[in-house]
């Protein structure tokens, strides 16, 4: 019985050296990596594309398109980056498969020896551990995540949920765009669904005022003025550098091994997390355009603190499936000094884990 196990193993063997060699694997993996690099360079293309063609139309600005475009790029980096080193692993593992003598070059296969199959015999309980090993590895406390959010913004005034009827500002064209890294450590050492998400992030918040107002400082308070020429923009943009910390509960299915290990599985299912940031302004700035009385159109960029405070900190929360969920954010310092007018945000949260 012993002598038909091997001799089926062994034409097993044959028959797969002969469908597979190591230059027809190895020339699979280049076409591969190709393939991955030319698709996610396409994607960027049109991509950006896209972009260009909302800023023919006025749908964007070219301020507001520069952190967009940075984004998308960083983004297909980042996939060619994961797709390409699952690839690399590939052809280290052929690499590793051919000085064992698990599979052979063309040249070898009309010399094929039983040594190879003993060989193959003497390296399962290697591998076997080393599966193992890797399944170990998989288990990781701590993961780290790009994290892309985007939506409207305006202001509340007395913490009044209803003064958003009577706001100054366009609740549709005043947007904020959030980019940021974070790091999620589940709290217990054991697999289970509480974790800490903890991270860094740049802020670009945006108000475009109504009715032909813009802003101006008057001793320490900022208020709005109606402008003498006709505005077609009046925007106020304020970039702030913050640190967000949630309590996040990720329902992710966990997976478990033959073994009975149980390892942990993030971002494929429902997500909640609920907590804050604090941080500070990196700069305060507001845009007008106009056409003055001689009828020539004016583009006017004032840089200046306009009375904001400079510490901020907040609220916020999101509710995800996977790596898309709503997010909300609320500043419980006034946005302005010697006001009761607190900035509020609401709009989509990417987590790409």
């Amino acid at each position: 019985m012993k002598r038909i196990l091997l001799l089926v193993l062994l034409v097993t063997t044959v028959a797969q050296s002969q469908e597979r060699t190591f230059e027809s694997e190895v020339k699979k993996i280049s076409k591969k990596i190709d393939k991955i690099t030319k698709q996610q360079k396409d994607s960027l293309k049109d991509k950006v594309k896209e972009i260009n063609l909302k800023i023919d139309k006025n749908e964007l600005t070219s301020d507001e398109a520069i952190p967009l475009k940075k984004i998308t790029a960083l983004y297909h980096a980042t996939q060619i980056e994961k797709l390409v080193s699952i690839q690399e692993q590939k052809l280290q593992q052929l690499v590793q498969d051919k000085i064992d003598g698990k599979i052979m070059s063309s040249s070898e296969i009309d010399g094929f020896d039983i040594t190879i199959f003993n060989r193959r015999i003497l390296h399962v309980n290697a591998n076997n551990d080393e599966k193992k090993k890797n399944k170990r590895e998989r288990d990781k406390r701590t993961t780290s995540q790009i994290v892309f959010a985007l939506g409207v913004n305006n202001v509340l005034t007395n913490n009044k949920f209803n003064s958003l009827n009577d706001s100054d500002y366009k609740f549709w064209k005043s947007h904020f765009y959030e980019l940021g890294l974070t790091w999620k450590t589940r709290i217990s050492k054991q697999p289970s669904k509480a974790y800490f998400k903890y991270g860094v992030s740049f802020l670009w918040n945006n108000l475009r005022a109504k009715n032909n107002k813009y802003h101006v400082v008057n001793g320490k308070e900022t208020i709005l003025k109606v402008h003498q020429n006709g505005l077609s923009e009046s925007r106020l943009r304020h970039v702030q550098m913050n640190f967000p910390m949630h309590l996040e509960f990720d329902f992710s299915k966990n997976k478990k091994y033959s073994d009975d290990r149980i390892v942990d599985r993030t971002h494929e299912s429902i997500r909640f997390g609920l907590g804050g940031f604090f941080g500070f302004k990196l700069g305060t700035r507001q845009y007008l355009e106009y056409n003055n009385a001689e009828g020539v159109n004016v583009e006017e960029l004032q840089k200046a603190s306009f009375n904001t405070n400079i510490i901020n900190y907040g609220l916020s929360a999101y509710l995800a499936y996977e790596g898309c969920g709503l997010y909300v954010k609320y500043d419980l310092n006034p946005l302005f000094k010697n006001t009761d007018t607190r900035n509020i945000s609401l709009g989509l949260r990417f987590d790409i884990n």
